[in-house]
């Protein structure tokens, strides 16, 4: 049987994408939702909500699918900490997959930078780049961000350990620095790179979309396997069965 679909943030680039998709992926957008849409008038006959709309809309959104015991898929990102408690509040009552990346490629990446960060000494020092259109507004991505994670969690780091950037004169490389560097320009759809540099050597694990299709493929997979989940917090690891 095919996936009811209600769609938010239908217009842009993602949500886009997710209709083209949808027929390949055995699903049905049965309501595509935009600004100056109103989702609740929907939300009763669909199985989930899938959302790549804006952050501060991902909240009101959530609490709207708690009401209605509605599933989710959350793609948006950039949510300030006060949206991220309102959505986790709402996770308590229903089960959401909520990743700032959708592309199988990537998780398995997520992976595998876990993998390194946690096999490889603090000798081996990370730095992170990612690349994005000129239209993408947050810095730095979903996807950086989870990869930033999966480094700070591996080395037992903390958030003061990550660098945005560098510039003046800033002295030799701190132990433990995580660095992260965010490319916007063009048309790039998404690229990836971690970066390990050790004594004499470096690991280089990166990832390159060519086609916003891998995202919504990706998306789709996980409101399929969100159904009948209990409540909570997902990514795209628990899809996918990478969980160690």
């Amino acid at each position: 049987m095919a996936l009811n679909i209600l769609l938010v943030g239908a217009r842009g680039r993602m949500g886009q994408a997710i209709s083209k998709a949808a027929v390949d992926c055995d699903a049905v957008i049965l309501a595509a939702c935009d600004q100056g849409d109103s989702p609740e008038k929907h939300i009763a006959e669909c199985d989930v909500i899938i959302d790549f709309s804006f952050h501060e809309v991902t909240p009101v959104l959530a609490e709207l699918a708690a009401k209605h015991g509605k599933p989710m898929v959350i793609g948006a990102t950039g949510h300030t900490a006060e949206e991220r408690a309102t959505v986790l509040a709402a996770a308590e009552k229903i089960p959401m997959v909520w990743a700032g990346n959708f592309s199988i490629g990537v998780n398995v990446l997520f992976h595998l930078v876990g993998k390194a960060a946690k096999l490889l000494s603090s000798e081996y020092e990370p730095e992170i780049i990612e690349m994005h259109h000129h239209s993408k507004i947050d810095a730095p991505s979903g996807t950086a961000e989870r990869l930033i994670e999966q480094v700070l969690e591996n080395r037992g780091l903390t958030r003061e350990n990550v660098q945005h950037g560098r510039e003046g004169n800033i002295g030799a490389r701190p132990q433990n620095e995580v660095g992260v560097h965010a490319v916007r320009g063009g048309s790039i759809v998404g690229d990836h790179e971690v970066l390990f540099a050790g004594p004499f050597e470096r690991i280089s694990l990166s990832h390159h979309a060519e086609d916003r299709g891998i995202f919504a493929r990706g998306a789709i997979r996980a409101g399929h396997w969100v159904l009948g989940q209990t409540p909570g917090v997902y990514n795209m690891e628990d899809v996918l069965g990478l969980r160690d």
